[in-house]
C-alpha cells in the first residue's frame, strides 16, 4: 500500500483553503487543484509498504509521538515552485515556521531512516500544495493571484497528533484513508 506521514488540517483551515483554490480555479484550467481530501501536510512520504512494515510504521509513529508536545501551525502566505518563475509546476500556500513542527518532521525523518526509509535528500520546506500545473500557458491570472495572497493568513489551528495516510491513486486523483493517528502528548 502506498504511504505517507502527516498532519490532517482542522475543516477551519481547509475552509479557508477551499475558498482560496475556488479564486484560483476560476482563474484558469492548466492546473490540476487539490481537493479537500488532499488538503494536509505531508511530513514523510513512505511510498509501497507490505502489512508487516505497516505495523512496524505505526509502532515507531507511536513512540516518536511520545516525545513531541502539541504545538500550533499557522497558514499563511502563497507562492510557486519555483519561485518567480514563468513555468512553475506548482501553487502553495505556506505554513509559518515553528520549532515544534521542524523537530517532529527532523525526529520522523532520523527514526524512519533507522528502519530503512531513505532520508529525504531535500531540505523540508513545509508548504500545502494548492495545485500542479499541466501547461504553463495561461497561468498569468492564477499567478497574479497568488501574488496578492503572498502575505494572507489563511488560519491557525494546534497540532495535536500526527497520521498515517493511505493514498490510493485513481483517474479521478488520488483517494485517501486513515491507516493511523497517534496523538502528541
Amino acid at each position: 500500500m502506498r504511504t505517507f506521514i502527516a498532519i490532517d488540517l482542522d475543516e477551519s483551515i481547509k475552509t479557508s483553503l477551499l475558498a482560496l483554490l475556488q479564486k484560483l480555479q476560476k482563474t484558469t484550467r492548466n492546473v490540476k487543484w487539490v481537493d479537500r481530501k488532499g488538503l494536509h501536510l505531508t511530513l514523510k512520504f513512505l511510498g509501497e509498504i507490505g502489512e508487516q512494515e505497516c505495523r512496524e510504521v505505526m509502532a515507531l509513529l507511536h513512540q516518536i509521538a511520545a516525545r513531541h508536545r502539541s504545538f500550533p501551525l499557522r497558514i499563511k502566505g502563497a507562492g510557486q515552485f519555483p519561485p518567480r518563475s514563468k513555468n512553475p509546476r506548482v501553487f502553495w500556500v505556506g505554513v509559518e515556521d515553528e520549532p515544534g513542527l521542524a523537530a517532529l518532521q527532523e525526529d520522523i525523518e532520523v527514526e524512519f531512516e533507522k528502519i530503512g526509509f531513505a532520508k529525504e535528500a531535500r531540505e523540508f520546506h513545509p508548504h500545502l500544495t494548492l495545485g500542479r500545473v499541466k501547461m504553463s500557458t495561461g497561468l498569468d491570472a492564477a499567478q497574479s493571484e497568488l501574488e496578492r495572497q503572498k502575505d494572507a493568513d489563511l488560519g491557525e489551528m494546534p497540532v495535536k497528533k500526527i497520521t498515517l495516510f493511505r493514498s490510493v491513486l485513481k483517474p479521478a486523483g488520488a483517494e485517501y484513508s486513515v491507516l493511523a493517528e497517534e496523538e502528541l502528548r
